[in-house]
């Protein structure tokens, strides 16, 4: 046992120090990206979920893990160390099958505090098994990205990680990046833990987080935190009432520039928290300017898979239904017993075990 664990931990500082240029040399066809979030390590997920995900993701063969945080998903109140058992669960399944791993940090990775009790403490040892962001360019701006943030260019793709929880505009050294990834046709993708628009529990971002982001452009923004997904319509920068001008169509090919495509993924196998409308929390419940951008939601587990060429992204959902009798720990809903689930549809319900896609959109490069 020793000798695995010491085994896969060289293989790790291996992958760690591989430079991603040379990764990426040579390679045929798209980079290929697997986006998860909010995965089910730990006693308080659902387990099942989470090794049906991460089975199915691994076949994909993904050269890039794109983790959106909430790794870990432990039961201890304050605890003072990090368990190792989780850390060994996150270099199998998460780190050793993918050649780069871009993590964000989740308000459960973090040391615990008062408002979160259960919080892992793990981010400092998942912080050393991904891929280091790219050293910051001197000439480019006196602004520097803070300690949870970072980016780091992948093949044809800049992507940015964003600190939500302690939020600043990261203008100021964001956008030389973006500007000098545009001149090279690189296409620019954003990630952070909570979203900066949702349906499931809103929290109103857009005069900062939404209208920050949107404001430099980026062609995909990422975000976990939500035990859901969700996908919006490419969107504008939101104006002083609110409003945000967006692409309203049933298409499923948009052009690169028309508006930025914000995607919640938090299915990787964490327990579903239904949306607040259907909780009935008035005070939750987003606004209609906020449905009106919605292109679809669903409470399931998922992963997506990215195929990016300089001429477009392809991007696919794919639902993934664990087998489960859905009793106790095999139960995925959170709070089960409450009487709201006797009205709310979860999406593998009546469906078979397996992997299927949910759905699919390109975004083409316009010339």
């Amino acid at each position: 046992m020793w000798f695995k664990s010491a085994l896969s931990l060289m293989l790790v500082l291996f992958l760690s120090a591989y430079d991603i240029s040379q990764a990426d040399e040579g390679r045929v066809g798209p980079l290929r990206i697997a986006v998860v979030g909010d995965t089910g390590i730990g006693e308080r997920a659902f387990r099942p979920g989470f090794l049906a995900v991460h089975k199915s993701m691994a076949r994909y063969g993904a050269n890039v893990i794109l983790h959106l945080g909430d790794f870990v998903y432990q039961p201890e109140w304050f605890p003072d160390k990090c368990n190792q058992k989780y850390i060994d669960e996150i270099q199998e399944t998460l780190v050793l099958p993918y050649q780069n791993r871009v993590f964000v940090a989740g308000d459960n990775d973090l040391p615990p505090k008062k408002s979160k009790p259960k919080a892992s403490g793990c981010w400092e040892k998942i912080a050393a098994m991904r891929t280091p962001f790219d050293s910051f360019p001197e000439n480019h701006s006196k602004a520097k990205p803070r300690p949870l943030e970072g980016s780091l260019i992948v093949g044809n793709v800049l992507l940015a990680v964003l600190d939500s929880y302690d939020w600043q505009d990261p203008t100021p050294w964001l956008r030389p990046l973006v500007d000098q990834a545009r001149k090279d046709g690189l296409w620019v993708i954003f990630a952070l833990h909570e979203p900066a628009v949702t349906t499931a529990w809103f929290l109103d971002k857009r005069q900062t987080t939404l209208k920050h982001i949107n404001a430099l452009k980026p062609d995909l923004v990422f975000a976990g935190n939500q035990h859901s997904y969700e996908r919006f319509y490419p969107m504008g920068t939101p104006d002083e009432n609110g409003g945000i001008s967006h692409t309203h169509a049933s298409a499923t090919v948009f052009k690169k520039g028309e508006g930025t495509i914000h995607i919640v993924t938090g299915g990787g196998g964490a327990t579903f928290k239904p949306f607040a409308d259907q909780q009935g929390y008035a005070s939750r419940t987003a606004p209609k300017p906020v449905f009106d951008i919605l292109a679809t939601r669903a409470l399931m587990n998922h992963f997506l898979i990215l195929d990016i060429l300089p001429e477009k992204i392809t991007a696919r959902t794919y639902r993934v239904c664990p087998k489960t009798n859905g009793e106790g720990s095999s139960n995925p809903r959170w709070k089960s017993d409450k009487p709201m689930w006797n009205d709310i549809t979860l999406e593998c319900d009546g469906k078979d075990p397996g992997t299927a896609l949910f759905e699919e959109f390109e975004i083409h490069n316009n010339y």
